[in-house]
């Protein structure tokens, strides 16, 4: 008899463990109550980097009378541009529809049983969706994460928003105030001052992304402001719907006046009122589900993936979590997850990718490293398209030139990570890096020439 398995969540986490169980003989339920994709298909990943992908193309209009584009009556492409923002988030729900589509086609042709509803557990080895019992030899929760809402800062849909809410704006925000500098809040700040719109970034701290490498914080820092941003540090203690508008008021008093709110201040995990703790399934002191490096919780047969584990908020994460989960219930080899292999992106414009050690992690486990750091804006293909900023920096072992991890700061810098990410994970040195052939000319090239500058780091006086 197969195996019989039962995935909570139609996202990267579940949809990923969902094709892996299945071709190895599984008998697949997958229960979604919204869409299949998850927040990363429906209300986060895809149409959030669908509005950048739109913004970045008006940064590449700019640039085009530097590159001799002009209209035939001789004005400027950009002076000449502006953005229908209802046509951009119609096209945005498009793209979702389309992509949760064919992610259930997918599923449905390899033999995988979809059931659209609420699913609770009762007790490790069933699920309830509705009036419907399903036994199940192992379950996988990839129930996913909403929003966090603050005390009165509560969004109403139309002038205070959450990210899953914009894209049902049908004309670009005059004036918006972005609350939280974290990932989710600079790529909306960033992207929507590109699109237009007066932008105020309300930031904890005195930069951006003040998480990320700190010379790649710094760099898009002052980007934001050269742009025309509004940068203001503090905490908001309270948005008020006022009129056709929105008052901010910070914790220090300040007050910041707009047309529209974004609430970027974090999330919270869909674990509440589901059977967990009654499975006995462990939540830490947040509500997250604790997993260990094979995404097993606490109770036997039953596995987590995804923002619900609170592991790392990458759809890239969920579903390595998802594949490993149903690799090791189905008696397969498992590598369990190492966070420092993962590769990250920051989708503002320029990107920020990285993999690896970060520069601080290096100090703090007191290892021996050297930095090569080279501006893109020397690389010759980076000439010829009018990229004037951003950086390669790459993080070498002094002795045995190992590469320890990088950051890439640039205009599609989540592609030109790879190379980097696949030195890291098979642990190659900054020669094997540099030996590699490139394109000439290419944006990789400057990651070929950051590392050949770290040969024989060892050998340095």
């Amino acid at each position: 008899m197969s195996p019989r398995v039962v995935i909570v969540g139609g996202g990267p986490g579940g949809y990923e463990a969902a094709l892996v169980a299945v071709k190895a003989g599984a008998e697949v339920t997958l229960v979604e109550r919204h869409g299949l994709g998850g927040n990363a298909v429906l209300t986060d990943v895809v149409p959030s980097k669908t509005v950048i992908a739109t913004a970045e193309w008006l940064t590449i209009a700019g640039r085009a009378s530097e590159l001799g584009i002009r209209r035939r009556d001789g004005g400027e492409i950009a002076r000449d541009l502006t953005v229908d923002m209802a046509q951009v988030n119609a096209r945005v729900k498009a793209l979702v529809r389309k992509q949760s589509g064919d992610i259930r086609t997918r599923l449905e042709r390899t033999g995988v049983r979809i059931v659209a509803g609420e699913a609770r557990l009762d007790g490790p080895h069933a699920v309830v969706v509705g009036d419907e019992r399903l036994e199940t030899d192992a379950v996988l929760l990839a129930v996913g994460a909403r929003p966090r809402v603050v005390p009165g800062c509560e969004p109403d849909g139309e002038r205070i928003l959450t990210w899953t809410q914009l894209y049902d704006l049908d004309e670009l925000p005059e004036h918006l105030v972005v609350v939280g500098s974290g990932v989710t809040g600079a790529e909306f700040a960033g992207a929507y001052r590109l699109l237009g719109s007066e932008v105020t970034l309300v930031a904890s701290k005195d930069r951006v992304l003040a998480r990320e490498d700190p010379d790649a914080s710094a760099h898009l820092t002052q980007v934001f402001k050269d742009r025309g941003m509004h940068l203001v540090g503090g905490r908001a203690a309270s948005v008020a719907r006022v009129g056709d508008g929105v008052r901010v008021e910070l914790e220090d008093g300040t007050v910041i006046e707009g047309s529209h709110c974004l609430m970027a201040v974090g999330s919270v995990p869909n674990t509440e009122g589901i059977g967990l703790e009654e499975a006995g399934v462990e939540l830490d002191d947040r509500g997250l589900i604790r997993v260990d490096r094979v995404s097993r919780t606490t109770a036997r047969g039953v596995y987590a993936a995804g923002d619900c584990t609170g592991v790392l908020p990458l759809a890239s994460v969920a579903a390595t979590q998802g594949r490993i989960a149903m690799a090791h219930v189905l008696g397969d080899a498992v590598t369990p997850l190492d966070l420092s292999l993962v590769a990250s992106n920051v989708f503002t414009v320029p990107e920020i990718a990285a993999v690896g050690a970060s520069e601080a992690e290096l100090k703090a486990r007191g290892l021996f490293y050297e930095v090569s750091t080279l501006d893109l804006a020397r690389n010759p293909r980076a000439k010829m398209l009018g990229i004037e900023e951003g950086f390669v920096k790459v993080f070498g072992h002094t002795v045995t030139g190992q590469v320890f991890g990088a950051v890439i700061v640039a205009p599609r810098a989540g592609e030109h990570i790879y190379p980097l990410s696949l030195a890291v994970a098979h642990h190659l040195t900054v020669d094997d890096v540099a030996a590699a052939f490139t394109v000439y000319p290419s944006l990789t090239g400057t990651v070929s020439e950051a590392a050949r500058r770290l040969h024989r780091m060892g050998e340095q006086g």
